[in-house]
């Protein structure tokens, strides 16, 4: 009974974040349109560079947000009131010097890099600086908010979570047009205000988690030991996510030492597009992540490892029905949405969505793996994987290769990474198994996918480029691919399950 009330909890998350993904997707796609035209190709650039400088400190944030997410959920799957409160007050003091600590890196490294080695123009060079000072102040709030956020996800209310996005949506959307009008500085204004709305969202989260969770209320306590424990583990959390941060940012410094802003408004582009996309794998595991932990936790190993192996599976496949309909549409849902297109975004908008597919099946597995409190030679190790993106970029742009060229050694790096978090969790834990993995979940779902996608391109063939064939050969994609992964993409298990559910209906 207990494990199907995790599963319908799990399918209840999962559709409230889709219904919060479909929102924000509606929304921020037009909101994205009307961004690139008011800001223009060059101050978009400009936006997406000189945020992503702050952005490239965003391992400290996602490594702290991994361990307050992990502590958390330990303790509540143990039921230790006690505990939880231990963790929460820490948690909150850890953010707090980690925020410090940034805000002082940034105003002085970060601020030297901007001002001295990045091609800005000149005339445009305060507005770049103004942006900067905004980013870091937003960076800052929401490394303090971390601790309640994660509370939100460990406590699986993930209705509020969907609300609380689904308002910031809405008003970057009244951001993008209050740009659209104004007479000021168009960038300036556009950082200012979306800096403003992440201090209402982060004030939002701290009030509910305040009024909703016990845990929240405690007073300051500082458990020195705890302490030590979670900036520990939180800084190996870091060193893997830098892998991640770095290797996307100092691509796009590269881009830009290269081939200047304009090349950076494209991959800008292919940056949001797949971050929108991507989402759809991402909201159906952060709606499992919490249980896998949990039922660690409580020493249920074999479901911990049956959503594992299912959540892998599951999220390449789901992340693979947005990307299959979008890439066979691509050259014309990108001029439908933007209008005039960016040199190079096609391609760079393809490469990034087959590399995030590669990395959907990682999402659960890293769960299991930091459920197990063994990170350092994970992060460590995934670091240096991931950062093999950066050199290989550098030489092949030092040897003329085109823009997007720089972006192909992600594919590879993704899939190694992959390949390493496989071999780790059967070494931490040994009933994984290594040839069930990688036969029965990676490449019987790859060969799907492909298949799915070769003839959904070429039914795609036969339609000329407008509207009512896009929406026709996107949902005839879709039912390929669904056809495809039920003949053989599931285990007889899993058809029997799905049968049986129809039949019941």
């Amino acid at each position: 009974m207990a494990e199907i009330s995790n599963n319908k909890t799990i399918a209840k998350n999962t559709l409230l974040l889709y219904g919060r993904m479909l929102i924000t997707i509606l929304f921020g796609l037009y909101t994205s349109r009307v961004v690139l035209q008011s800001l223009g190709f060059n101050d978009y650039g400009i936006y997406n560079l000189v945020g992503g400088i702050v952005s490239m400190l965003a391992f400290l944030n996602v490594g702290m947000t991994g361990a307050s997410q992990r502590y958390i959920s330990y303790a509540l799957g143990k039921g230790d009131l006690d505990s939880l409160k231990n963790v929460f007050c820490t948690s909150v003091l850890t953010h707090n010097t980690i925020a410090i600590l940034a805000i002082l890196l940034f105003e002085s490294i970060g601020l030297w890099f901007v001002n001295f080695k990045l091609v800005i123009d000149p005339d445009r060079l305060f507005a770049a600086n103004w942006v900067f000072q905004c980013s870091i102040l937003t960076f800052a709030l929401s490394v303090i908010s971390v601790p309640y956020t994660a509370c939100v996800v460990a406590h699986e209310r993930m209705g509020q979570f969907a609300y609380i996005s689904v308002l910031e949506t809405l008003l970057k959307l009244f951001v993008a047009f209050g740009i659209m009008y104004s007479r000021w500085d168009k960038l300036i204004l556009y950082a200012t205000l979306l800096m403003l709305i992440q201090v209402l969202v982060r004030i939002i989260y701290v009030v509910y988690c305040k009024y909703s969770f016990t845990e929240c209320k405690c007073k300051f306590k500082f458990d020195k030991a705890l302490y030590k424990e979670m900036f520990a583990f939180a800084g190996w959390g870091c060193v893997g996510n830098m892998g991640f941060s770095l290797k996307d940012q100092c691509s796009n410094i590269i881009l830009n030492l290269f081939f200047g802003t304009l090349v950076n408004a494209a991959r800008g582009v292919a940056v949001q597009v797949n971050s929108i996309i991507s989402g759809f794998a991402m909201n159906f595991t952060m709606a499992m992540n919490p249980q896998i932990t949990k039922q660690y936790a409580a020493g249920n190993i074999e479901r911990s490892q049956s959503l594992t192996y299912t959540g892998s599976k599951y999220a390449f496949y789901l992340l693979s029905m947005i990307c299959i309909p979008f890439l066979i549409n691509e050259h014309y849902v990108l001029r439908l949405w933007l209008g005039d297109v960016p040199l190079y975004t096609d391609i760079f908008v393809y490469i990034t969505l087959i590399a995030s597919c590669v990395y959907a099946f990682t999402h659960t597995i890293s769960t299991a793996i930091i459920a197990t409190g063994h990170v350092k030679w994970f992060q460590s190790i995934l670091a240096i994987i991931l950062l093999l993106d950066v050199p290989f970029a550098y030489v092949i742009l030092l040897l003329g290769g085109e823009p997007y060229m720089a972006l192909l050694p992600c594919i590879f790096t993704n899939f190694l990474s992959l390949v390493f978090r496989i071999y780790l969790i059967k070494h931490y834990i040994p009933s994984y198994s290594i040839g069930k993995y990688l036969v029965n979940i990676v490449v019987r779902s790859l060969i799907v996918v492909v298949l799915a996608y070769s003839v959904s391109y070429y039914i795609g063939t036969f339609f000329k480029e407008n509207f009512i064939n896009v929406v026709l050969t996107s949902g005839i994609s879709v039912m390929v691919l669904m056809l495809f992964i039920y003949i053989f993409g599931l285990d007889r298990k899993e058809r029997d399950t799905i049968n049986e559910k129809i039949i019941k209906r």
